[in-house]
């Protein structure tokens, strides 16, 4: 009958509807895995652009920049080498309202295309500090230019979203990066749910070339103080790092009793992780291990002690060869002065005996012609 044929016609509609929600979650999750395994690799070439941009436009104010980053990808891999600044205007009370320059942004990417080809748009970087709303439009406007010679836009993968730190008091890496992702909006109602693109945070870190460490470690002379010692400049390094521990629980803590208030959904991911961390850490209620903990301590500890008794030692050695030299130093101008003035004296008497020799010489002289004289006249008489 037709109420048949309609009641069949309806479940095989129900059941292809299944079939694409089910198919539609499974590409959804598939390129969620894929985005949550990219990795980002900022040069120190992007943070010095990044920086001499805020410098020059946004400085002593509350706005941030926004500029492309320029790189390469290898699979997962996103090697950014590069970047340019991008007009940028936004309202501070109206968040919708903004302004990005794309005519400037193709411009500006054919030119950098002629110096290296090589180099593509892999994503865009803000001065934050902290996500903004109108960030996820700018990532819809940059997927355009990220398509690297994909088809389609679906195809492309997702622009890497870097947001530099540019503030001098931070001490932590200056980089975070997230990557966009779409995700079925639960809050919406109905049957049929909407979806949506959210960001989502993926690994980051500083890498450099050969020839950049060299061009990095030239422009740190000026800024690194070569009187301060390297055990002065170890242990500021593990303040620093023990300062950016304590901060990095403080936010744990608070996102965990807000996720205690129901103020934030779980994400397991995050609970995963806080599990693995407390799994790895040691147990301290065993007494061989604290016994061992304690020996090891003690026998740093005297290693340092023993070096530091060496290095006063050797700081007194040169402390007093030092003494010497200078006293050394300070006897010799004083005999060879007095050499110099006895020459002097020596010189300054020969002069006297010189003329009292020339004396006799003329005395002698005038007795030999007075001589002389007398002889004629005696053979005269004769």
């Amino acid at each position: 009958t037709m109420a048949d044929r309609e009641g069949s016609i309806t479940q095989m509609g129900a059941q292809e509807s299944g079939e694409k929600s089910v198919s539609s979650s499974n590409e959804i999750s598939r390129k969620m895995a894929q985005v949550l395994a990219m990795h980002v690799v900022v040069h120190p070439l992007v943070l010095l652009s990044t920086v001499d941009h805020y410098n020059r436009v946004a400085k002593d104010t509350k706005k941030r920049v926004v500029g492309i980053l320029l790189g390469t990808r290898s699979r997962n891999v996103v090697d950014v080498t590069n970047s340019f600044a991008v007009p940028f205007e936004e309202d501070l009370k109206n968040p919708s309202i903004w302004y990005l320059d794309h005519n400037y942004l193709e411009t500006m990417y054919r030119m950098y295309k002629k110096v290296n080809a090589r180099e593509n748009i892999v994503g865009f970087y803000s001065s934050g500090p902290k996500i903004k709303e109108n960030d996820i439009k700018i990532d819809e406007l940059v997927r355009k230019y990220n398509t690297q010679g994909s088809e389609e836009l679906a195809s492309a993968p997702p622009p890497a979203f870097v947001i530099i730190d540019v503030r001098p008091e931070n001490d932590a890496i200056p980089t975070t990066a997230y990557a966009s992702v779409e995700e079925v909006d639960e809050s919406a109602g109905g049957e049929q749910k909407k979806i949506r693109r959210a960001f989502k945070h993926i690994s980051s870190a500083i890498g450099a070339y050969e020839a950049e460490e060299v061009g990095v470690e030239h422009l740190l002379r000026d800024v690194n103080d070569p009187t301060v010692s390297t055990l002065a400049n170890q242990i500021k390094h593990k303040m620093t790092a023990l300062n950016t521990l304590r901060a990095k629980l403080a936010e744990t803590k608070h996102y965990l009793e807000l996720v205690l208030t129901d103020k934030l959904p779980v994400n397991n991911q995050i609970v995963y992780n806080l599990q693995e961390i407390f799994n790895l850490l040691p147990n301290l209620n065993i007494d061989s291990l604290v016994t061992a903990m304690l020996v090891k301590t003690n026998d740093m500890h005297l290693a340092v002690y023993c070096a530091a008794l060496v290095r006063c030692i050797i700081a007194l050695h040169a402390l007093v060869n030092n003494k010497i030299t200078n006293k050394s130093l300070e006897n010799s101008p004083s005999t060879a002065t007095t050499e110099d003035d006895s020459s002097k004296n020596n010189k300054d008497t020969n002069p006297d005996s010189s003329k009292d020799a020339s004396s006799k010489r003329n005395t002698q002289n005038d007795s030999s012609s007075a001589k002389d004289q007398q002889d004629p006249s005696a053979s005269k008489q004769k």
